[in-house]
Parts: structure tokens; sequence; C-alpha cells
């Protein structure tokens, strides 16, 4: 860049800087200079300008903005219709990667132009937080999004993260952190925490990003025991005595949070649980079972739909057999017919509920069910906490990592939907040919 247009850049950048209102418009010619521009000191103070100004807007006016990067930023059409054919007549590398440059969406050098700014990663991800919640009023910002995804897999790929243990020592801006993030199971207390933390048959790791210091993206909780267990309850209970970790052969893995929103799609928790079980078997040659204690989320919400939308003979045979789990404190008495029918049920909702893309539905099973684990147990009443009774009547699920089967696991699934499941609970399946809901 010439010193002319670097002068008249710095000056762009003073006079935004000095506005105390931020148009539409503004934000349309800082970026198109930010874009333009090769001068790094001048580009970064732009950057620096630009999420300034936007983290100042009130939300209507983020709206604006991400309606700015929709319409205005993505690739020029017809600059790609011309490069595809030029592409489909010529057929060689060049006219390729010519083809691949043009049709990158401009609002992905964009962001990372953005990205030069101190800090910029994480304005960043809070940018996408936004992003997520207006998407919800409008899915055309589906694409600018896509945009965002794509840069951040790279930028948190597995080789930018740092695995740290989280123990009584680490810092405790860090601890207050997971104390907030804990997603699965609430930490009430610091006295709580200790429990989770201090004992020796307690573990808890987290990734780090260079970029967010002292930010955890994700962390699992790890008890150390003698058996694969069917209740949270006893885990989590401070009256319990901890045990030799020399002594123990299960790890499980209890709870897993995501920390970041506006990483949300960004894959870290596969590699998380991996890496983890790969280190607990280097210390503790003793462990033979890693197995997860999981929630069952959407179950409840699935059932309510199952038994109020819907007026097959399945449909109407399920939602006479569960009426009484509307019923106060049903958990407390149920009879036996009721625990059947809704461990039946959870099965069906495993197996056969999808989303639309034909995973399963239930976001905990498709994630360690993608994972390369296997869907081992359902327990009845797992936790009967008010949480767990609201969104998973009480069930909790084990799923078995064996890690010299995850792989053939993963690609079974990835592959063909298939479910890998233990004898148990194919056993359990098997019954629904047989018997209503």
């Amino acid at each position: 860049m010439g010193s002319k247009a670097q002068a008249l850049l710095e000056g762009l950048t003073r006079w935004w800087g000095s506005k105390r209102v931020v148009t539409t418009a503004d934000f349309e010619s800082m970026a198109l200079v930010l874009l333009s521009g090769k001068g790094e000191a001048s580009g970064v103070a732009l950057a620096s300008r630009l999420l300034a100004a936007y983290a100042g807007l009130p939300r209507v006016d983020q709206r604006r903005f991400f309606d700015l990067l929709a319409t205005r930023f993505g690739p020029n059409l017809e600059t790609v219709r011309r490069a595809a054919a030029d592409f489909l007549q010529a057929l060689d590398p060049e006219s390729a990667a010519h083809l691949h440059d043009v049709a990158e969406p401009r609002r992905q050098e964009l962001i990372r132009r953005m990205n030069l700014a101190p800090s910029g990663t994480p304005q960043l991800v809070r940018m996408r937080e936004d992003l997520l919640t207006a998407m919800r009023e409008d899915p055309s910002l589906a694409a600018v999004d896509a945009d965002f995804r794509h840069l951040f897999a790279s930028w948190f790929n597995r080789g930018f993260l740092a695995l740290q243990r989280i123990d009584w020592s680490t810092p405790a801006h860090i601890l207050e952190k997971i104390i907030r993030y804990e997603a699965v199971h609430a930490i009430t207390s610091w006295d709580d925490l200790r429990l989770r933390l201090e004992p020796p048959d307690r573990r808890c790791f987290a990734f780090f990003h260079p970029a967010l210091s002292g930010e955890p993206l994700i962390f699992v909780e790890v008890a150390l025991t003698q058996e694969v267990p069917s209740s949270i309850a006893p885990l989590l209970g401070g009256a319990r005595v901890p045990m030799a970790p020399a002594r123990a052969t299960t790890a499980v893995f209890y709870s897993i949070s995501n920390c970041q929103r506006g990483l949300r799609g960004i894959s870290f928790g596969n590699f998380l649980i991996k890496q983890v079980a790969e280190d607990l078997k280097r210390e503790l040659p003793s462990l033979s079972t890693f197995v997860t204690l999981s929630p069952l989320p959407g179950f409840c919400r699935w059932l309510a739909t199952n038994r109020g939308e819907s007026e097959g003979p399945a449909e109407t045979a399920l939602r006479t057999a569960v009426d009484p789990i509307d019923r106060p404190d049903w958990h407390r008495a149920p009879p036996r017919a009721l625990r059947e029918t809704l461990s039946r049920a959870a099965v069906r909702y495993l197996f056969d509920a999808k989303d639309p893309s034909g995973k399963p539905l239930d976001s905990v099973a498709r994630f360690h069910l993608g994972n390369g684990a296997r869907l081992e147990r359902l327990n009845w009443m797992g936790d009967f906490s008010e949480k767990g009774l609201a969104e998973g009547a009480g069930f909790m699920v084990n799923y078995l990592y064996d890690l010299a089967a995850v792989e053939d696991n993963h690609e079974a699934f990835a592959n063909h939907g298939e479910i890998v499941a233990s004898p148990e609970v194919q056993r359990l399946r098997r019954t629904l040919e047989t018997k209503p809901g």
C-alpha cells in the first residue's frame, strides 16, 4: 500500500473512532477499507475500531450488521459463474484454484482481518453468540454462520488445544468458570466443587486455546470406581469414602460441559474424551473400562409429543400407560408396569427418534454414538433430581468407550446410521416387537 493510501486509511480510522454513532453505511465502508488495505498497522487499528463499534451496538443494530454480512459480503455470483465455466472448459488445477478463490464469500476474509485486532478471537466468538441468537428469528443468516463455523473449525482444531487437569490448586478465576459453566449437574458451592476435584479418585480435565486465555472451552469430570455406576447420587454424595486410584478399574465420565456458546458446533468433545481416556490409562494401568453416566435430556419432551399429537394405536397405548408420570411424586413408588413401559419407550426414543438429518434426536446420544461409543445400559431412576425427572424421567445412560472398537463403531454410525448396543439393550429393544410403547 502506498504512503498516501496508508495515510488515508489511518485518517479514516481516526475519524470513525471519533464518531459517537456508527451507521450501517459506516460499517460497510470500514469493512470495504479493511478488505482492500494491506498495511498491517492500519489494518489492526481498523479491525479494532470495527469490533469496538460492533460491541456497542444494541441488539436490533447487531441484526443489521449481520444482514450486511449476508447481503453485501457474499461471493460475486457472476464472477463465480464465469470461473465455473472456465474450469469446465479447461479442467486444470489453475482454473480449479481460481474457482475456489472466487467462490469464497468475502465475509470470510473480513472475519480473518477482524481477527487481526488484539483479543480479536474472543470478540469474534462473542459475535457468533449474537449471530446464533439472531438466527432464531432469521434463518437466512445461516450462510453467515456457516462462514464463522468454517473458520472456527480451523482456528480451534485439535492441534491448537491444550489439555489441562483442573484440581483444587487451579487458579480461582478458572475454578469460578468451572462452577459457572457446569451444564449437567449444577455445582452448588465451593464445597461442592471441592468434592469433585480434591478426592484422589476424582479428576477433571479441560481444553484451553491460546487465544482465549484463562477460558476453558470444554471440560469433563471423571470418577474412578470399581464398577459401572447406575446412579449419579453416589458419585456426587459428600459422605462417601474416597478410594485409592490404583484400585480403580473403571473411569466414569459423568459430566461434559461446553463453555463457549459462540463455539457451538465446533467439535471438541470427541478429542477430549479419547485424550483423557488414553492419559488415564497411562497413569493408571488398572483401568480397563471407560464409560459415561449420561442424562437423557430430550426424552420427556419427545414423550410429551408422542402422547399429545399422534393418534396411532402405539401412541394411544403409550399415552395411557405413562399417564401416572403426570402426578406429583410419581417416582417415589412407581408400579413395575410403568417402569417397563417407560424403559421400552426410552429405548424406542434412543433408536428410532431422529432429527432432520437422520441422526438420533437426543443430543447426548448423538454425541457419544458419533464418537464411537456403544450404547451399554439404560438405568432406571439413575437421576431423581428435579432436572433429571423433568428432562429424562429419571433415566441415565451408560455409553461404553471400548478404545479398541471406537473407530469401527464410529464408522458404522457415520456411514450406515448403525447404533452399536450391548446385548442387554438389544434384548430390551426386542420387547418392542411384542409389547406396546
